[in-house]
C-alpha cells in the first residue's frame, strides 16, 4: 500500500478507532444516472468522441468505474449505493430497458439502491426484471406493494448488511407522488416518507442495528424534512432533485454533507457527472462523530476503464443508425436545463410547445402545454442529431389533443406553478397562451393575466389543447385533464414532432418572448 493510501482520511479514522471503538465507513454514492452510460457534455447531453478526446466531456460508465475502484482503494471499509433513477434518459434505456444498468451496477459492485420514480416508467414488469438481474437489494419503504404480485414479498423496505464487523441498516424511499410521476400501476399505494422511515428505523433498532442509512429518491427538501421528523437515522443519501452539494464550489446548492437534526445528508447532482464520497465515523453507540467529503468530478482527469468503455461501445452499436442521423441545425445552444425550465419560460420549453402546437394547429387546437419534467437536457449549437433530440425527450410520449374549459386551463396552470419552490417537473411550458404567476402567493392562487391568442381567457369557453399523453392522463398532477372531452392520446411521438419542427426552421434560433412572466 502506498504512503498516499496509508494517510487517507478513512485509514486514519480506522486506525484511531482501534482504541476508541470507533467505526469508519466510506459511503460512495450516485443518483439520477438516467442511462448516461456514455460521456456527457456540459449540457448533460451526448458528447462526441472528438470532444471527449479534447477533454470536454464528463461522466460515463467507464470513468465511473475507474473512480469507484480508486475510491475503494482509498478505504478499507466502504459501501457503494445509489439514490434511484438509473432508468430512462437515453436510447440505451429505450433499447435495453434495465438490462444494461443491471450489468454495469453489478460490475461496479453496488451494495444497495433505492427505487426511483423512473424505475416505474415501464410498470412493475420492467422493475421486476431489473430486480431479478441485480446482485444487490433495491429498497422502497414508503409503499404498500402487497397487492402487486410482481413485487409483493420481493421488494424489501429495508435490509441489513454485515460490513467490517458491524451491522448497517439501509432503508429505501421513493417519491410519495410516484403514481403521478410514472406508471406504477393501480396495485401500489405510496405513503408519507417520514412515517415509513421511522417504522423501519424502529424495526432495525430492535434488531440491534445502530448505524442506519436512508437511500432516498425524494429530493433535497424532503430529505431535510425526513431528517427533522425522525430519530435514529444517521445518513441520507439523496436523489430526485439532482442537487449539487459541495464544500469548494460557490455554485453548489448547499454544503456536503448538509446536517439537519444530526443527520448527514448528501447528494451528487446527476447523470454520473460526480461520484459522491462521504467518510463517516461512528462511535460505539452508532452516533456519527465525524463526517466529511465531497463529490468527485468525473472530468477528463479520470481515466476511462478500457474494458467498460469497450462494453459500452459494443452496447451502442445497435443505436448508432438512429442516433447519428442529423435532423436539424441550431444557430445557438438551446437551453433546457432543469434549474431554468422548472422555474420560468425557457428556450427548450418554447421549442417543444411551439412544435406541438404547430403540428396540430390545423385541427382547431389553440393551446399547447408541456411539463418541464419531460425536458431532460439542453442541445448545443450546430448540427442536431436525433440522438440529441431523444436525450431531451426520452420518454416516448405521444401528442395528445383534447378540449377543456378556460377554467380547467387556469386550474392546470395553477397546478403547474404549485411546486415551483421544489423545482418540480410539473412547471408548465406553453404556446398559444401567456400568463403571469406570483411564486410568493399561496399555491392555487398564483396565476393571473391568462391570455389565449392575445385575448383574456374565458372561463366558460371550451379550448382545444395539445399536450403529451403523460400529462393528459394526469401525470405531474394534471388530474384536471383526465376527464377532458374528445381526448386522443395516440398522436405522433413527441421527439419526432420536435425533430421535424426543428428541421423545418432551417438553422433554429432559440428564444424566449415573455409568454410566462413572474411577478
Amino acid at each position: 500500500m502506498s504512503v498516499r493510501l496509508l494517510t487517507s482520511a478513512a485509514a486514519l479514522a480506522l486506525s484511531a478507532g482501534v482504541a476508541s471503538a470507533e467505526y469508519a465507513l466510506t459511503i460512495l454514492h450516485t443518483n439520477d444516472f438516467h442511462a448516461r452510460f456514455e460521456p456527457i457534455s456540459k449540457y448533460d447531453s451526448g458528447c462526441s468522441a472528438e470532444d471527449d478526446a479534447e477533454g470536454k466531456c464528463f461522466g460515463g460508465s467507464a470513468r465511473l468505474m475507474t473512480a469507484i475502484n480508486d475510491a475503494k482503494a482509498r478505504s478499507n471499509n466502504w459501501v457503494l449505493v445509489d439514490g434511484g433513477d438509473q432508468f430512462q434518459g437515453t436510447l440505451f434505456y429505450t433499447y435495453y430497458k434495465g438490462k444494461l444498468a443491471a450489468e454495469m451496477m453489478n460490475q461496479m459492485g453496488y451494495t444497495a439502491m433505492t427505487v426511483g420514480n423512473h424505475e416505474f416508467d415501464d410498470g412493475p414488469e420492467v422493475l421486476r426484471g431489473f430486480m431479478d438481474a441485480i446482485d444487490f437489494p433495491i429498497l422502497m419503504s414508503n409503499a404498500d406493494v402487497s397487492r402487486e404480485p410482481l413485487l409483493a414479498d420481493v421488494l424489501q423496505k429495508s435490509t441489513v448488511i454485515e460490513q467490517g464487523g458491524e451491522k448497517i441498516g439501509f432503508i429505501g424511499l421513493t417519491p410519495q407522488d410516484t403514481h403521478e410521476l410514472a406508471s406504477p400501476g393501480p396495485n401500489i399505494t405510496f405513503t408519507p416518507p417520514a412515517d415509513a422511515v421511522q417504522g423501519e428505523v424502529d424495526k432495525l433498532t430492535e434488531m440491534g442495528v445502530n448505524k442506519i442509512i436512508v437511500l432516498s429518491h425524494s429530493g433535497y427538501k424532503v430529505d431535510q424534512q425526513v431528517a427533522e421528523n425522525t430519530t435514529g437515522v444517521d445518513v441520507i443519501v439523496g436523489g430526485h432533485s439532482n442537487t449539487y452539494l459541495a464544500n469548494d464550489d460557490e455554485n453548489a446548492d448547499g454544503p456536503y454533507p448538509t446536517v439537519v437534526n444530526g443527520v448527514q445528508i448528501v447528494q451528487a447532482y446527476a447523470y454520473g457527472k460526480y461520484l459522491g464520497e462521504l467518510n463517516v465515523t461512528f462511535d460505539d453507540a452508532g452516533n456519527v462523530t465525524e463526517a466529511s467529503g465531497n463529490p468527485l468530478l468525473m472530468d477528463a482527469s479520470v481515466t476511462a476503464d478500457e474494458a467498460v468503455a469497450a462494453r459500452i461501445a459494443e452496447a451502442a452499436l445497435p443505436l448508432e443508425e438512429i442516433r447519428n442521423k442529423v435532423v436539424a441545425e441550431a444557430a445557438e445552444a438551446i437551453e433546457g436545463d432543469r434549474s431554468v425550465c422548472r422555474a420560468m419560460e425557457c428556450p427548450m420549453g418554447n421549442l417543444v410547445a411551439d412544435a406541438m402546437l404547430d403540428r396540430v394547429a390545423d385541427q382547431g387546437i389553440e393551446i399547447a402545454i408541456a411539463n418541464s419534467g419531460g425536458l431532460r437536457a439542453s442541445i448545443d449549437a450546430g448540427e442536431v442529431t436525433m440522438g440529441e433530440v431523444l436525450t431531451v425527450l426520452p420518454f416516448q410520449n405521444t401528442l395528445s389533443t383534447f378540449e377543456v374549459t378556460g377554467a380547467t386551463m387556469v386550474e392546470a396552470l395553477e397546478n403547474g406553478v404549485s411546486q415551483i419552490e421544489e423545482g418540480a417537473g410539473r412547471f408548465p411550458q406553453v404556446a398559444g397562451l401567456t400568463f403571469a404567476f406570483d411564486a410568493a402567493a399561496p399555491a392555487g392562487e398564483r396565476v393571473s393575466d391568462v391570455m389565449v391568442g392575445g385575448a383574456p381567457i374565458e372561463l366558460d369557453k371550451t379550448y382545444g389543447v395539445v399536450s403529451n399523453n403523460y400529462v393528459r392522463n394526469g401525470g405531474d398532477g394534471y388530474r384536471m385533464f383526465v376527464d377532458a372531452e374528445n381526448a386522443y392520446d395516440y398522436g405522433p411521438d413527441l421527439a419526432d414532432v420536435t425533430a421535424e419542427y426543428l428541421a423545418e426552421q432551417g438553422p433554429y434560433t432559440p428564444y424566449t418572448d415573455g409568454r410566462i412572466t413572474a411577478k
